[in-house]
């Protein structure tokens, strides 16, 4: 684990409640073990986040180098596709 320090924490009644009820509870030998486990899970949430935010990054460049397709001739084909099931759907209803 590396050397430790000690650090001096004050928080609410209720959550430091239930750091020794933790301990009470026998699943942490003290409520270091409860505020380091809970620093662990703290930080690989923030390593995830920092990992997806990078992928959101490099799928933007990669949408931004790619071709563009103009906004009027998609929503013509959407408009066009949209007739073409409905004349088909109104075919099959006769």
């Amino acid at each position: 684990m590396g050397k430790l320090e000690r650090i001096t924490v004050t928080m609410p009644e209720e959550m430091a409640a239930k750091l020794r009820a933790a301990v009470d509870s026998g699943s942490y030998a003290t409520t270091s073990e409860v505020v380091r486990e809970a620093l662990r899970d703290w930080s690989d949430e923030q390593d995830r986040r920092e990992a997806a935010i990078e992928r959101l990054k490099e799928m933007v460049a990669e949408a931004e180098a790619g071709p563009s397709y103009p906004a009027e001739q998609a929503f013509a084909e959407i408009r066009q596709y949209v007739a073409e099931q409905a004349a088909k759907y109104r075919a099959e209803d006769r």
